[in-house]
């Protein structure tokens, strides 16, 4: 065993954060979690983090060409458009100023008239399937770029290879535990970016993932730890 020290040298985030260099399309997901394992306080992920924590939120997004969430997260977490950040210091060079939403939904169950679809700099995406609701489904053609990916259910896969035939390859998932237990079921997940907040919490609060066993479980390999405040900010990759 080997002792975690935290340096006191600041780090470029920017350069320990960046996708790895090729083609390839990457996905990865940034959660933030108790240390007893809780992704939400008072239902809401936002209730565990810190400053740092929306910090690296932020730059995640920059990074990425496109950013994947579950319906019910936007509503509960009142997600309006992404925003340009002078944070980002020119990650987002030769793409456009901020990466599009794609926004997971089953029932088209979403307030097409809200900011989110209004007034995104770049069209909002909506991930649907084949037997959405054909009004609800003209509605979200109106206001969004839909991509249908499966039938009853969510084809992440197949979503995967729309986003990806659209010239986006560096993908960031967001939750909810939902979406991204479907994301790690199908086999997609490359990363995963993980704050882990100094709280316990107790009671009976959803995890990273809510869903049912994945049969096989992927293992990753740990690329760095970082503290700032008592906060851990780890980031693992998938062992290939």
């Amino acid at each position: 065993m080997r002792t975690l020290t935290p340096s006191p040298e600041p780090v470029d985030l920017a350069e320990r954060y960046a996708y790895p260099p090729g083609g390839g399309t990457w996905l990865r997901a940034n959660m933030v979690a108790s240390l007893d394992g809780a992704a939400q306080r008072e239902e809401r992920s936002g209730g565990l983090g810190n400053p740092a924590d929306q910090e690296l939120f932020l730059l995640l997004r920059g990074l990425a060409d496109a950013v994947i969430v579950g319906a019910q997260t936007v509503r509960a977490e009142g997600y309006g458009p992404v925003k340009p950040r002078e944070s980002w210091n020119g990650v987002r060079e030769g793409r456009p100023p901020v990466p599009p939403l794609a926004v997971v939904s089953r029932t088209l169950d979403l307030d097409f008239d809200a900011p989110l679809f209004t007034e995104a700099a770049v069209p909002t995406i909506v991930l649907a399937t084949a037997t959405a609701d054909p009004a609800r489904l003209r509605a979200a053609k109106e206001r969004a770029d839909v991509i249908i990916a499966g039938e009853d259910s969510l084809d992440f896969a197949v979503a995967v290879r729309e986003l990806e035939s659209r010239g986006f390859r560096r993908l960031l998932c967001e939750g909810g535990p939902g979406v991204l237990a479907q994301i790690v079921a199908a086999g997609l997940l490359d990363e995963l970016c993980l704050t882990l907040s100094p709280m316990l919490l107790a009671g009976h609060p959803t995890r990273i993932l809510n869903g049912p066993p994945v049969p096989v479980p992927p293992e990753f390999r740990l690329e760095h730890a970082l503290e700032e405040d008592e906060f851990l900010f780890l980031r693992y990759a998938r062992s290939r």
